[in-house]
């Protein structure tokens, strides 16, 4: 029975199909190798350009290194000649002066017969042409090449290259070497590239000018191109190959079929291996889901995102619990926010929009205060960055909010800690220094007694003039005033009260401490040295904490003077205490705008050991025996609030320097 012809029909045009397939596998294999052939023969050809400049770059480096060691004309020319025959592209090297006047000339071995036909003046536009262009780039520059025709009837293709000579910073004129394009071709390429294969320098136009190798014509050839670029001028390197030919074989389409089935069994093997890579990469991916999600709710961080609009798109668990909202309450709202104070809405609506619409994300992050759904208020900080999907399009913003409130109750009891550390240091400063305020306050009082005595004599005697009268009264006020003045500054520097930064000149705290200085000083044959630089400037600070610390300093200066010392003569039983302004330098070494202000206070004690170096500043250590520990550290401390630094280093010929700085007003 015959069979219907529709199927014979398909057949066919599965057949054809088929053939059709495996012409077009066929031709395809053809281009394919065919582009690669042209792709390595324009490797080829670019890496034959590259050989040929890396060759005229060393030829210029010998030819520098010609004038070095041959500086006359006389001394030119073996050392040319030895030049010309380790490089046979050369055919001939000159030396002229500034004018082009020729001063030595040396011709190639290799080459006869090159200006046997025309004179080598013919050329001298060309050279001229190529040392005008060296002069200006100050470099070697190369002239267009020229035919030059030869005394056998042939001719050969020449280009001129300008060296300027220069020795010891002056000109000397030029080296002038003439290139042959043959010996560019047969000296500076590498011949391995070059195998059954034609190479030339052609024009622009694809006029040839020099000739190495060609293929034999009744191949078809791949050609390809390469620019040579040089100073001054550029020539194109052609590099042609055959091109090889695809033949079609009986058993070619048995092994396109058999390649095709292999490609077939190869394909679905990859599609299972991809099924089981695409099952196990889902389950991976379900794994890290379920991983961020534990992490998400174990995290104490708030985190929330939000669209390009400003409705929050996602909370975690810790976010919710900071603000006493649940998900479902947060996830879709928009602004303003269910967690901004009421008396706080326009600010945050104005900061948000400047924010959104410029896209400023400080890195540090930023302060806020956040309602709670219980209307408690709490600050916050908020750290944003940008929400970037899986394409690098912007879609939202990731926001990671911390609660601040513990480590604002840790900072206002670190504070309270601290100043009632600061209030015991004074107590216990003021502690030592009672029975020098007995000895300073009984010399005003007996004053006051004995004018007082005398008054009372003057009054008995009516004769007496009452301008003694008078002058024994205002001694006696100027006594009582002093004595107050003492009490006042002990009472000032003991009473705690609240830290206040105003701007206070140098002179004014030298002022307020010098009546305490001045009793240990007196009582220990200590002097007392104070100089403020002219035109010092007031410092932003603390007041009574900043006295606190020059007190400090100072008599930890006077405590550490050793007794015995020779008298206040040699000046080892004073202390110093400078002030004055300071630049300080930023990290780049560029002066700070800012300006310092440096205390410096001066001992000439026994110093400091290595061993309390390392422990200086250490709280509760100390070296007296009476001592708590805490002076120093408390000192340290107080200076680095005003923003400044406390160091130390030895003092000449003995003793110890302590220096601080602080801000200008």
């Amino acid at each position: 029975m015959k069979r219907p012809p529709r199927r014979w029909l398909l057949w066919g045009a599965l057949l054809l199909l088929v053939v059709v397939l495996l012409g077009v596998l066929v031709f395809l294999a053809a281009e394919y190798e065919e582009s690669r052939d042209q792709e390595a023969l324009e490797r080829d050809a670019s890496a034959l350009a590259g050989d040929i400049r890396s060759g005229l770059v060393r030829n210029v480096q010998t030819l520098q290194a010609l004038h070095s060691v041959a500086p006359t004309a006389a001394s030119w020319q073996d050392p040319a000649a030895e030049v010309l025959e380790q490089h046979r592209e050369l055919v001939r090297l000159e030396w002229r002066d500034a004018g082009l006047r020729l001063l030595a000339e040396r011709d190639s071995s290799y080459v006869s017969g090159l200006y046997g036909q025309m004179s080598r003046a013919q050329a001298l536009p060309d050279v001229r042409q190529a040392c005008e262009s060296a002069q200006r780039v100050s470099g070697p520059s190369f002239s267009p090449s020229y035919f030059w025709p030869m005394s056998s009837g042939l001719g050969m293709e020449l280009m001129e290259m300008c060296l300027p000579v220069v020795r010891t910073g002056a000109a000397e004129g030029y080296l002038v070497a003439t290139y042959a394009l043959p010996g560019l071709l047969s000296e500076l390429t590498n011949k391995a590239l070059l195998r059954n294969r034609g190479l030339a320098f052609t024009e622009v136009d694809g006029t040839r000018l020099a000739l190495y190798s060609a293929v034999s014509s009744n191949r078809r050839l791949q050609v390809a191109s390469a620019l040579l670029d040089l100073p001054g001028h550029t020539l194109v390197l052609r590099l042609e190959g055959p091109r090889r030919v695809v033949g079609l074989f009986p058993n070619v389409l048995t092994a396109v079929v058999g390649a095709l089935s292999l490609a077939l069994l190869a394909v679905l093997v990859l599609l299972g291996r991809d099924m089981r890579r695409r099952q196990r990469a889902e389950t991976e991916v379900a794994e890290a889901l379920a991983f961020r999600k534990a992490m998400e709710n174990s995290l104490v961080t708030g985190l929330r995102a939000r669209d390009m609009n400003g409705r929050v798109t996602y909370v975690n668990p810790a976010f919710c619990q900071m603000v006493g909202f649940s998900a479902s309450e947060l996830i879709g709202s928009g602004l303003p926010a269910p967690w901004w104070p009421p008396e706080l809405v326009d600010e945050y609506q104005q900061r948000q929009a400047v924010r959104l619409a410029g896209q400023v994300f400080p890195r540090e992050g930023y302060e806020s205060v956040f309602q709670r759904k219980d209307g408690t208020r709490f600050p916050v900080l908020i750290i944003e960055a940008p929400l970037i999907d899986a394409q690098g399009a912007q879609t939202g913003f990731m926001s990671a909010i911390l609660d601040l409130s513990e480590q604002r109750r840790v900072e206002e009891l670190n504070r309270a800690s601290q100043e009632r550390l600061q209030a015991t240091a004074r107590l216990a400063t003021v502690g030592e220094m009672a029975s020098l305020l007995s000895h300073e306050l009984n010399q005003p009082l007996a004053a006051i007694a004995s004018y007082a005595s005398g008054s009372l004599n003057l009054l008995d005697d009516t004769d007496a003039p009452p301008d003694l009268l008078r002058q024994a009264m205002q001694r006696v006020s100027e006594q009582a005033e002093r004595a107050g003045r003492v009490i006042k500054s002990v009472a000032d520097f003991v009473r705690r009260r609240e830290q206040v930064r105003e701007a206070v000149s140098p002179a004014a705290l030298l002022d307020a401490i010098t009546p305490l200085l001045g009793l240990q000083a007196k009582k220990l044959d200590i002097r007392v040295e104070t100089r403020i630089a002219p035109g010092c400037p007031s410092v932003l600070c603390d007041r009574t904490m900043v006295e606190q610390v020059l007190l400090n300093l100072a008599r930890n200066g006077m405590q550490a003077m050793p007794e015995g010392d020779p008298p206040l003569a040699s000046g080892l039983r004073s202390i110093q205490i400078h002030i004055a302004p300071r630049r300080t330098q930023t990290a780049d070494g560029e002066p700070q705008r800012k300006t310092w202000v440096e205390f410096a206070v001066t001992d000439h004690g026994k110093g400091l050991s290595d061993e309390v170096r390392e422990k200086l500043f250490t709280p509760f250590f100390t070296t007296k025996a009476e001592g708590m520990g805490l002076g120093l550290s408390l000192c340290r401390t107080v200076i680095e609030q005003h923003g400044g630094a406390l160091t130390f280093e030895p003092a000449q010929p003995r003793g110890t320097v302590f220096r601080f700085t602080l801000p200008a007003a």
